[in-house]
């Protein structure tokens, strides 16, 4: 009997995840580009989480926006630098996530994001009241606790490795700087030195006129 119970908490903690499609990319996005990723709702009610995040180029920023089946506009955002939202698919079909890297003439941003299409089941009441009833709550309230810790723990590492990549992205582009900078400062020396050695070469040469008398 004992042996059945545990079967039947297990089989329920099973039904209780929700199920979820996901699909976790980073993608370059060119000066001037619209690049767009497309995801399914097969139902009405549907959840979607977006998240994004630019890695690197630029200002850390860029255009986004969500469009439902319909093509109308659900969500979107101007130079934004990273985002985290969670949308109900009201229509059954395909939605469209795009961004844009319009404010650039140059520069290519690197972005990091995620799409998931969660359904969430429905809390059912259990078949036998009693004993099973009170594992079946326990259990419910053990899982749902657990999928949120796991929901910010997994929005912690997202942040640190945004923070992360920027980091190094600026690093980069100060390293990159102090060696031009460099460069140019050398540069600046030997052409002194040239010049210096060039003027006092004139200056003790004797090239004056000569004229007879």
């Amino acid at each position: 009997m004992i042996l059945l119970l545990l079967l039947y908490n297990c089989f329920l903690f099973l039904s209780l995840l929700p199920s979820a499609r996901s699909s976790a990319l980073t993608t370059a996005i060119a000066a001037n580009e619209r690049l767009c990723f497309y995801v399914d709702a097969d139902k009405a009610g549907e959840k979607i989480g977006f998240y994004f995040a630019v890695q690197s180029g630029g200002s850390f920023d860029i255009d986004f926006d969500v469009k439902d089946p319909n093509e109308k506009v659900m969500l979107d955002g101007k130079s934004e630098r990273q985002g985290d939202y969670v949308l109900t698919a009201n229509t059954v079909g395909e939605y469209s996530f795009c961004f844009e890297n319009d404010m650039s003439t140059l520069t290519v941003k690197l972005v990091d994001f995620d799409i998931m299409v969660e359904s969430e089941p429905r809390r059912e009441a259990p078949a036998k009241p009693g004993q099973v009833a009170d594992h079946t709550s326990a259990l419910e309230e053990s899982t749902f606790r657990l999928n949120s810790l796991l929901l910010n723990i997994k929005r912690t590492q997202k942040y640190f490795h945004t923070r992360e990549n920027r980091g190094f992205s600026l690093v980069r582009s100060t390293q990159n700087r102090l060696f031009w900078y460099m460069v140019l400062e050398s540069l600046g020396i030997v052409g002194m030195a040239v010049l210096q050695v060039y003027i006092l070469q004139t200056f003790f040469t004797k090239t004056g006129r000569r004229y007879k008398v």
